[in-house]
C-alpha cells in the first residue's frame, strides 16, 4: 500500500516515519509545512505540505494517491488554542477538512488521530462510546474534526491521551522532558494532583497508527498507554527514575493554576478493544521511561 502521512516533523511523525521499516511492503510519504526537520525518516520520501491549503493538500494527495492517509498534524497547545482561536480552527478543522476532501477524491483511508479532550473529564477513564463534551476550544475543534472524518466511507479515528517522548528538533516539549528538565534543575514547580490520565509513548501511538493504516481498520479506537495516574504521581515516577529530587515540587490543585484553557480532571481510556482487534500493545510507564532514558543518552 501507499501511506501518506502529515506533521511528520512533529513528535508522533518522528516516530512514524522511524517506524516504516518494520511496513517493507508499504511505500511512505512523508508531509508537513515547510522544510523536512527529521533526519530519520525511515523508508519514507518527504514533501511539504501545508494542510490549511487545499491547493497544497489536492496537489500533493492526487500526485501520490494514497490508500491510506495518516493524519497526524494539528495544533496541540491547549492554551494557544484558547487565545488563537483562528489559527487552530484553520488548522484542526480546516485542515482536516482538507484532508478528508482530498481523501474522498482518490478513495483513501483515513487514520484521524484525536484525543481525550473531547471529554468533560467528569468520568474517566473512557471507552469508544462515551459521550464527548468538550471543555477547551481544542477539544471542540477535535470534536469538530471527527466528525468531518465520520462522513468518509473509510475511516479510523485514534483518541490518544498525553503524548511522551524523545525526538529531534522538537517544536514543543512534553511532560517528562519537561519535567526531567526542572527537577535537574532544582527549579520549584507547582504540580496537579487532580488531573489524571493514561500517558501514551509516542512509539505505541506511531504504532497503533500503523495496525489501523495496515489493517484499514474501522471506527474508532483508544490508543494511549496502559498506566492510570494523576500528573503528579507521573513527576514522582519520572523523579524515582531519573533519581532526582521531588523537594522543590509544590502539589497544588488545578484551581490553582491561571491556564488559558481549561483540562479535564479525569480522563483516561480503556484500550481493551485496540489490545483485541488492532494487535496493539503499548509499554507500560516505566518502560516508556526507560526507552526515553536510552534515546536521552543516559
Amino acid at each position: 500500500m501507499k501511506i501518506l502521512f502529515t506533521g511528520s516533523n512533529g513528535l508522533l511523525g518522528q516516530k512514524i516515519a522511524a517506524a516504516t521499516i518494520k511496513y517493507p511492503q508499504h511505500e511512505f510519504l512523508a508531509t508537513a509545512r515547510g522544510e523536512n526537520r527529521v533526519v530519520a525518516l525511515g523508508s519514507a520520501s518527504y514533501v511539504s505540505m501545508d494542510i490549511t491549503s487545499m491547493t497544497q493538500v489536492m496537489e500533493v494527495v492526487t500526485s501520490f494517491a494514497p490508500d491510506v492517509i495518516i493524519h497526524g498534524a494539528a495544533m496541540t497547545n491547549v492554551d494557544h488554542c484558547e487565545e488563537r482561536r483562528k489559527e487552530a480552527y484553520a488548522l484542526n478543522v480546516n485542515g482536516t477538512s482538507n484532508i478528508a476532501q482530498a481523501a474522498a477524491q482518490v478513495g483513501a483511508h483515513v487514520v484521524h488521530i484525536s484525543t481525550d479532550f473531547i471529554f468533560d473529564g467528569k468520568n474517566g477513564p473512557y471507552t469508544e462510546l462515551a459521550a464527548p463534551n468538550p471543555i477547551s476550544y481544542y477539544g471542540e475543534t477535535k470534536l469538530e474534526a471527527e466528525n468531518i472524518i465520520k462522513n468518509l466511507s473509510s475511516w479510523s479515528i485514534l483518541r490518544t491521551v498525553l503524548v511522551i517522548g524523545m525526538a529531534e528538533d522538537l517544536s514543543r516539549s512534553n511532560i517528562v522532558l519537561w519535567a526531567k528538565g526542572a527537577l535537574e534543575k532544582g527549579q520549584p514547580i507547582n504540580v496537579v494532583d487532580d488531573q489524571f490520565r493514561t500517558p501514551t509513548l509516542a512509539e505505541d501511538l506511531a504504532h497503533g497508527a500503523l495496525l489501523a493504516a495496515d489493517q484499514q481498520a474501522q471506527g474508532i479506537f483508544n490508543i494511549s498507554g496502559p498506566d492510570f495516574m494523576s500528573i503528579y504521581e507521573l513527576v514522582e515516577a519520572v523523579s524515582n527514575h531519573f533519581n532526582l529530587s521531588m523537594d522543590t515540587v509544590t502539589k497544588v490543585s488545578s484551581l490553582t493554576l491561571s491556564q488559558a484553557a481549561k483540562r479535564p480532571p479525569v480522563t483516561g481510556f480503556d484500550i481493551s478493544k485496540a489490545r483485541k482487534e488492532l494487535g496493539y500493545n503499548p509499554h507500560t510507564f516505566p518502560e516508556a521511561l526507560v526507552l526515553i532514558s536510552k534515546q536521552a543518552g543516559l
